[in-house]
């Protein structure tokens, strides 16, 4: 099914006459370190485990396996699953001739270094920035934040674990990506689908669907489920109401899906800060088209030509006008009683050579 797919794929029944679409993914390890460690007093077991259900680059929920072996260690109390919705060179007069130009010659190749490197640290930034690190999915579309009115706001979260201890920190990310998209993300953290600890993928992913028609009005939602029981890794799942999947798409969920398995292993992050930086950065990266860095390198590229032929263009016109002074120079320094000497030689030479023909 792929990274972004789930059970059933992306389209599901769902209340109001509408289809639903959802998703999700898995990661860690069954027997990793997990991920521990951090603020404890967030959770009643001290921090985001690692674990089973498949691998860090786990594909579709409940995808591919042999993801990374250690998890997550480190970051904040305890969390557990989740379930988601988806110038300065001087000129020679012209009596110096051709080769005047050396300064500026110099001054148009350390312009042309300039924007090499100014190029280069643009493509840099577009790396580590935009792309971050290219493991997050590229937004190609422009979409629309759902009007205002679409939602029934509700609250933004349910922590069955305990894992949440500054619920200020938490909800800020969670309100950014509803001011954003128009969509409100609801988060429910568990450890129990069904009285199970180790549900499978349909049951998960059912379970997701009901708990969206339990706790929303509207199909303006969507809900994220971050499942994680002990340090035998996570599985999230989203539902996204009918409404809003017009704006969270699957390559927008593809793109919230990837900064979940990315900031997920980073030790410096709390358990809040885990799921409020993933759902501001989503927000931002899926209502902003990811623009390529070519469209830079082929802009700056242009210029550089352009500056090469006007540089040519002009050093030709350079020396035909040094060439051209030179040439009335001499004329001028030349004096009147020449013309006439090679006026009369010219006129001797005329005649003489009309005796010789007769």
């Amino acid at each position: 099914m792929g990274r972004s797919g789930g059970s059933g794929g992306r389209s599901g029944g769902g209340s109001f006459g509408g289809s639903r679409s959802s998703g999700g993914r898995s990661g860690g390890g069954f027997g990793s370190i997990g991920r521990s460690g951090g603020s404890f007093g967030g959770g009643s077991f001290g921090g985001r485990s690692g674990g089973s259900f498949g691998g860090h680059s786990g594909g579709s929920f409940g995808g591919g396996f042999g993801g990374s072996p250690f998890g997550r260690p480190g970051g904040g109390g305890y969390r557990g699953p989740v379930f988601i919705p988806t110038g300065g060179g001087g000129f020679r007069n012209r009596n110096s001739g051709p080769g005047g130009c050396g300064c500026l010659t110099l001054i148009i190749v350390l312009l042309i270094i300039i924007i090499f490197i100014a190029m280069i640290n643009g493509l840099s930034s577009f790396d580590s920035g935009s792309m971050e690190s290219s493991g997050i999915t590229t937004s190609t579309v422009e979409r629309e934040a759902l009007p205002k009115g679409s939602v029934n706001e509700t609250d933004y979260y349910t922590d069955e674990l305990g894992w949440i201890s500054n619920e200020t920190k938490l909800v800020r990310g969670l309100k950014y990506f509803y001011e954003k998209t128009g969509v409100q993300p609801y988060l429910y953290i568990t450890d129990t689908v069904g009285g199970s600890h180790y549900p499978s993928e349909s049951e998960l992913d059912a379970y997701a669907r009901n708990l969206y028609d339990e706790l929303f009005t509207d199909e303006a939602h969507i809900l994220l489920v971050f499942f994680e029981y002990e340090n035998e890794g996570y599985m999230d799942r989203y539902v996204c109401g009918t409404q809003a999947k017009t704006v969270i798409d699957s390559e927008a969920a593809d793109i919230l899906l990837d900064y979940l398995d990315r900031n997920y292993y980073d030790n410096d992050l709390t358990d809040e800060e885990f799921f409020s930086n993933s759902f501001s950065e989503a927000a931002d990266r899926i209502m902003t088209v990811t623009r390529s860095p070519w469209i830079s390198v082929m802009t700056v590229f242009g210029i550089i030509v352009l500056v090469l032929i006007l540089f040519v263009w002009w050093k030709n016109y350079k020396k035909q006008k040094n060439l051209e002074a030179k040439q009335t120079e001499d004329i001028l320094n030349t004096p009147i009683h020449k013309f006439e000497e090679d006026e009369a030689e010219n006129l001797a030479r005329k005649y003489d050579d009309n005796d010789f023909n007769q």
